[in-house]
């Protein structure tokens, strides 16, 4: 079945009542642009792009948000004119969480629905299979959820990164231990691709930086009981427990660390540990918790000395945007990976804009020579397609409040450190 979305604009008062993503889920959703558009592009029929990104399954909820943030970027491009005088259209499918499905999608969007691009899916295993078929359809595809190096080491040409690599994901936190002369350091990881770089990454960053490495436990996708593996870590006793995961797992260790009576002076969880969610669910039990992010909302509101930390240069438009996103998804969740699916899709229109063509050639060569600011940060790769610009963030949860505390010129607040043991929390 599918379904078209909005002949009125796009995100007015028909967004302020959020669609159930799951009602959709199996349907194909279609965002074309109605107002603001160009004259001349009206003329033209529209740059269709294509992708599929979870909006049922595991990675639903950072899914969805991805898609706001294209849905959004496409009206804003659409509304400055378009691209190559033409509107853009914004064809969107569900693949459920799952790396077989993606692939299947797009083969299917490329061959049954000739889109003429596409835009990546969410997370690094559903890339990992969808960038088969984009290769081998000469197809760039601009991925902002795929942070695992070795998507793009593999000889491919078409694939390029958004992210900061995995492997750089935990460096504020180990920076930060350094300084502060903590020695040991413990990492608990899920055991699928993206996790996995992010432990093999900090490894080094930490043996770089002097830390012994006292445990590294590794478990299955969907394991809920982490008191095995914590029970591991107790015996080991380290300084600095680096977790990298997702949401549920995210929220489960910190339960079970409370629960163990397991007392690192610091804790860090990766993807999920950002989003509003985690504190609702966790309460006060996730004070003191580190997060590392690739982009905040709370970057319009850094404050130092009362006066505005200026990162417009390193974040053209942010400001704009949250206030975009809130008006058009009023109540909506906004994390870095709304962020990431508008900075990607910047990063597509403007290497399309500077190569004239929708040819996947000279995409590709455009987007190999692009250096740039998004709304969501640097952009530039390397040859193989790798994030060479952007900046990863830290943030502790304060008093029910991230702060970013990394890195020092971006940061308004300093750690609360050490984090105290359970018994002494309020």
């Amino acid at each position: 079945m599918k379904c078209r979305v909005g002949i009125a604009p796009p995100f007015r008062t028909r967004a302020r009542t959020a669609p159930s993503w799951r009602a959709l889920s199996a349907a194909l959703i279609v965002f074309p642009l109605s107002v603001g558009t160009a004259p001349g592009a009206l003329a033209q029929p529209p740059l269709r792009i294509g992708a599929s990104v979870s909006q049922t399954g595991p990675y639903a909820r950072l899914g969805q948000n991805q898609v706001r943030g294209y849905r959004l970027c496409v009206k804003h491009t659409n509304e400055k004119g378009g691209v190559l005088g033409r509107r853009l259209e914004l064809l969107v499918e569900d693949d459920r969480s799952d790396p077989a499905t993606g692939a299947r999608i797009y083969e299917q969007l490329i061959t049954r629905d000739k889109v003429d691009a596409v835009l990546g899916p969410y997370s690094s295993p559903i890339t990992e299979a969808v960038a088969d078929v984009t290769e081998k359809h000469r197809m760039a595809l601009v991925a902002p959820a795929a942070a695992a190096t070795s998507i793009f080491k593999k000889g491919r040409k078409f694939v390029f990164m958004v992210l900061s690599p995995a492997e750089v994901y935990l460096e504020g936190l180990i920076d930060m231990a350094g300084r502060r002369g903590l020695r040991t350091l413990a990492l608990v990881h899920e055991a699928t691709v993206f996790p996995d770089a992010i432990a093999r990454g900090t490894v080094q960053l930490a043996t770089k930086r002097g830390l012994q490495i006292v445990a590294v436990e590794a478990y299955a996708k969907g394991t809920t009981d982490f008191s095995p593996i914590l029970g591991k870590i107790r015996t080991a006793s380290p300084d600095v427990l680096a977790a990298a995961t997702y949401f549920d797992d995210a929220v489960a260790i910190t339960r079970q660390l409370k629960a163990l009576n397991l007392n690192p002076k610091m804790f860090a969880v990766t993807v999920g540990g950002d989003l509003p969610k985690f504190y609702e669910v966790l309460g006060r039990n996730a004070e003191f918790v580190y997060g590392a992010a690739q982009w905040e909302p709370e970057l319009v509101t850094l404050l130092r000395g009362g006066e505005l930390i200026p990162v417009a240069r390193r974040y053209p438009g942010v400001r704009e945007f949250v206030e975009a996103h809130r008006q058009e998804f009023p109540g909506a969740e906004l994390s870095y990976h709304t962020a990431q699916g508008y900075g990607g899709c910047q990063v597509f229109v403007e290497a399309v804009r500077r190569a004239g063509s929708l040819e996947g050639e000279k995409v590709r060569a455009a987007i190999l020579t692009l250096s740039l600011n998004t709304v969501y940060g640097g952009f530039k790769v390397d040859r193989d397609g790798v994030q060479v610009a952007h900046t990863m963030l830290v943030f502790q949860w304060q008093d029910g409040r991230k702060v970013i505390v990394w890195p020092d010129e971006l940061a308004p607040g300093k750690p609360r450190f050490p984090t105290p043991p359970w018994s002494q929390r309020p």
